[in-house]
């Protein structure tokens, strides 16, 4: 079977994403509407015998200033068989010539495609063995084989992966490392179950509290911004404008009425904590965080976190997906304290493929690349 990569339009796109389980929500068209500085185009696989679409993505074109050249990106995706022994042949083959043939002098990816896992135990052994210093030097719980033949395939065929962010995990585009709570299967009564005591107890804490966790609305952005803002000024990272936010509201929602939810925990007349949730299928992402630093004691971003756990759940959600770790496990490294809350879930950390970068112009590649991922308006 031989596969043609060409345009889809958003409703082929859609539905074929409608159609699986999951998908990144960076893999479905309105994405490509929150990132105005990228031209998206949906690209659909088609067997040449039959026809049928039998993979799709969303790719974000980022041009050179002055030059009919862009840098091709894939987040989180394509949205293909991985797995497939002719991968390299058959299905990346004629995606790069279609990236060519559109202008592109370099392509970047994110395999979906899950390598080892680490249970919540797992997780809190290795921080507190003085002799381990990065999670992947631990023993995973579990691991995919398949996973390391995947990338095999990918490095005889020339790609080659790149974490530009550093050591720590964290790529210039999106993390390899995230945590996740399978909820497929499970009882919100286990899944609560499952929450350390710490995480147990400040819930109940919150509710004695009288933390109430409501969903709020488009008009409910800035109060979310500004508590967002402040958690960036104590976390010391750049935020996003309140304008990034907007339009990630109009455009997923645009979409889907329910893509993308905000939820802000109040106490008192004030908001305390606030969190955006995205779902794509049976996939829920923890996609943001805020907090303000006042009345810590009464445990809202916790209050917000059960919340969105628990609607997730009555909606049939599979994975609540608490999005990016820290691979590092220096007590030093000031993202271990966010493992450790996140552990307190008692999910597991999932180690991804990682990011991968093929040069199609290989003096344009080298040249420009790093260029481009080092200025973060870029990275979507």
């Amino acid at each position: 079977m031989s596969l043609r990569v060409q345009s889809l339009t958003r409703d082929e796109h859609l539905a074929f994403v409608a159609a699986r389980s999951s998908a990144s929500h960076m893999q479905v068209p309105s994405w490509g509407d929150v990132k105005p500085d990228w031209r998206a185009e949906s690209l659909g696989w088609f067997d040449d015998r039959t026809g049928a679409l039998v993979g799709a993505g969303l790719v974000l074109l980022r041009p050179l200033p002055k030059l009919r050249k862009y840098l091709a990106y894939l987040p989180e995706g394509p949205l293909i068989d991985w797995y497939a022994p002719d991968l390299a042949d058959r299905w990346l083959a004629p995606m790069l010539a279609a990236l060519k043939a559109r202008g592109a002098f370099s392509v970047k990816m994110g395999p979906p495609v899950a390598v080892r896992r680490w249970s919540a135990d797992a997780v809190k052994a290795a921080v507190a063995d003085p002799d381990a210093h990065r999670l992947r030097d631990a023993e995973p719980t579990s691991y995919e084989p398949r996973a390391f033949e995947v990338a095999d395939r990918l490095r005889l065929a020339g790609w080659r992966r790149t974490e530009a962010g550093g050591a720590d995990g964290f790529a210039a585009g999106q993390p390899r490392y995230v945590f996740q709570i399978p909820f497929a299967g499970r009882t919100l009564e286990e899944i609560h179950a499952g929450l350390n005591q710490q995480w147990r107890r400040n819930i109940r804490k919150a509710e004695q509290a009288g933390v109430k966790v409501v969903l709020g609305g488009a008009e409910d952005l800035p109060a979310f911004h500004a508590l967002y803002t402040e958690t960036a000024e104590r976390d010391r990272f750049v935020p996003r404008p309140l304008s990034y936010f907007r339009r990630m509201w109009s455009a997923l929602n645009a979409e889907h009425p329910d893509r993308m939810r905000l939820y802000l925990a109040h106490h008192d007349g004030e908001v305390l904590a606030a969190a955006t949730m995205l779902s794509v299928g049976e996939h829920v992402w923890y996609s943001y965080g805020a907090s303000t630093g006042r009345r810590r004691e009464v445990r809202a971003s916790n209050a917000v976190q059960w919340r969105m756990m628990t609607d997730a759940h009555e909606r049939g959600a599979a994975v609540y997906d608490l999005r990016g770790i820290t691979d590092t496990l220096d007590e030093s490294d000031q993202l271990l304290g966010l493992l450790r809350f996140k552990v307190g879930t008692g999910g597991q950390a999932v180690e991804y493929l990682g990011e991968w970068d093929f040069p199609l112009n290989k003096l344009l590649h080298r040249a420009l690349a790093l260029y481009f991922w080092s200025w973060p308006v870029l990275r979507p």
